[in-house]
């Protein structure tokens, strides 16, 4: 059996803009600039693309996730429909402890599952330590998009979606 190739992607800081403060308006939702490109460019490489966020803000009552799949809308609309899946962790450690919540690996391990993804040929892409450390522990290549010094946990260090794109295009 064939096993599928995928990009999974952090979303806030990641696919928009992390303004600093957690977004509960959908007017601060700002995507990055050429979000809708980059993505149709790894999904026409082949690549299924899967969102797997924390949303801590559901349990601390900041927004619901009504919200977050309002949200995903906006990032469908801009690249075509054309991401496979979104799972979120709604929870916080300082209300309930869950496995789903980056830097565990269950988001990761369901979509595994479900999608019959072959980790080595798969990437992770993530602006914090805690969206690499899951994704390094199931053998799926680890990009950390940022302008700091990169995390022990990533294979790649890019300072935007065009280099990330060059990276896992570069390595077919």
């Amino acid at each position: 059996m064939n096993l599928a190739k995928c990009v999974f992607l952090d979303r806030d800081g990641v696919l928009n803009e992390e303004l600093g403060f957690q977004i509960t308006d959908l007017k601060d939702f700002r995507l990055k600039q050429g979000v809708g490109d980059f993505l149709r460019s790894l999904k026409d490489a082949g690549y299924l693309l899967i969102v797997v966020t924390n949303q801590s803000g559901i349990a601390k009552g900041s927004y619901t996730e009504a919200f977050v799949y309002e949200c995903h809308a906006i990032v469908q609309h801009a690249c075509g429909g054309i991401i496979d899946a979104l799972y979120f962790a709604p929870g916080h450690e300082s209300v309930s402890k869950s496995l789903l919540r980056k830097p565990d690996s269950l988001m990761f391990e369901k979509a595994i599952a479900k999608y019959k993804i072959d980790p080595n040929q798969s990437w992770m892409i993530g602006d914090k330590e805690r969206d690499l450390i899951p994704a390094k522990k199931l053998g799926i290549g680890t990009i950390h998009l940022t302008d700091k010094q990169a995390s022990e946990y990533a294979d790649f260090k890019v300072s935007d979606l065009v280099e990330a794109a060059a990276v896992i295009l570069n390595d077919e």
